[in-house]
């Protein structure tokens, strides 16, 4: 890799990346290290050179699906890809109206309470609402695409719905289908505040920021609307919150000690705006990790964690 300088700030910054003493340009030399890095862009933030290590992974990963195939990784990731591909919960009989609400996965299974008043809300106000997993889990596999193939599929079936907008509460989900689907996306924060719907969070808040977020800043930006406390950048140093790029199960412990450092930090609660981040936090002993969404609704829920978060999930494919 030419454009390394090896000045080792990724390496510095990245768990992964220090555990196998490598920079980024080594890494590129190790594919058999491509599903040992959680995809957080923390390492692009920091190189001089803006080299991405999550392109090196990514590529890693599909040149290992190219040389044996989808069926390898399905014994690998058997979980994972028999609910998300394609997603056995989707359910597309309330996505009849212009805009519709696009939840995800995992905010319906970790924020049931808070997802049905969503639901209820919209389409009083004549929106729809669409239960469907947009692929980011499958697409980090290396099945990139496989995970084209749904999204078209989505598409099409939306399109032919009459549906133009996507309203995005995940931020994951909002960066991955962004320049994938050809439906508009809002973020969940713009519509709440163009339809007068939250309150504003007069308290000061210390703030996590989700990986997909962090150089663009969309959701962030939308959510500063609805702050009128001072908001406290009060996590730095935590890469990620050990889910990403489905990682956790090559490296268990690094994956854990990434959610444990939030404990670390004196910080007495932890705000941010990713369901699956905070479900992670609170596995891994933090439980005042909150959804921002929550307190903007006014809605008091504690997340379940273990089998009744996928069955909550499941529960919406027949709502």
């Amino acid at each position: 890799m030419k454009e390394c300088i090896h000045c080792n700030l990724c390496k510095k910054h990245c768990s992964f990346l220090e555990k196998y003493d490598i920079d980024l340009s080594e890494f590129e030399k190790r594919p058999e290290l491509a599903y040992h890095c959680f995809l957080c862009g923390k390492c692009k933030e920091v190189c001089p050179r803006d080299i991405d290590g999550r392109k090196i992974a990514q590529e890693h990963r599909q040149k290992y699906v190219q040389k044996n195939g989808i069926e390898k990784l399905k014994s690998e990731y058997k979980g994972l890809l028999w609910e998300k591909y394609p997603y056995k919960f989707s359910n597309y009989r309330h996505a009849n109206q212009t805009s519709v609400l696009f939840m995800g996965c995992n905010f319906t299974a970790f924020f049931p309470k808070t997802a049905q008043f969503l639901t209820k809300e919209f389409q009083k106000r004549g929106m729809g609402v669409l239960f469907e997993c947009c692929q980011k889990p499958v697409a980090e596999l290396g099945l990139e695409k496989e995970a084209e193939t749904q999204i078209a599929r989505m598409d099409a079936r939306l399109e032919s719905q009459g549906v133009t907008e996507l309203i995005v509460v995940c931020p994951n989900c909002y960066y991955f289908l962004r320049g994938k689907t050809k439906l508009s996306l809002v973020s969940i924060y713009r519509k709440l505040e163009e339809l007068g719907i939250g309150n504003l969070l007069e308290r000061d808040l210390p703030f996590y920021y989700p990986c997909p977020d962090r150089e663009e800043h969309i959701f962030i930006n939308d959510i500063r609307k609805f702050l009128k406390g001072k908001e406290k950048h009060a996590f730095p140093q935590i890469q990620c919150c050990g889910l990403g790029g489905s990682a956790a199960m090559h490296e268990k412990k690094l994956a854990t000690e990434m959610s444990e450092l939030v404990q670390s930090t004196g910080e007495k609660q932890l705000y941010t705006y990713c369901a699956s981040c905070i479900s992670n936090f609170r596995r891994n002993g933090f439980q005042y990790a909150e959804h921002v969404l929550t307190h903007i609704l006014g809605i008091e829920e504690k997340i379940p964690l273990g089998v009744t978060s996928v069955v909550n999930r499941a529960r919406y494919k027949w709502k």
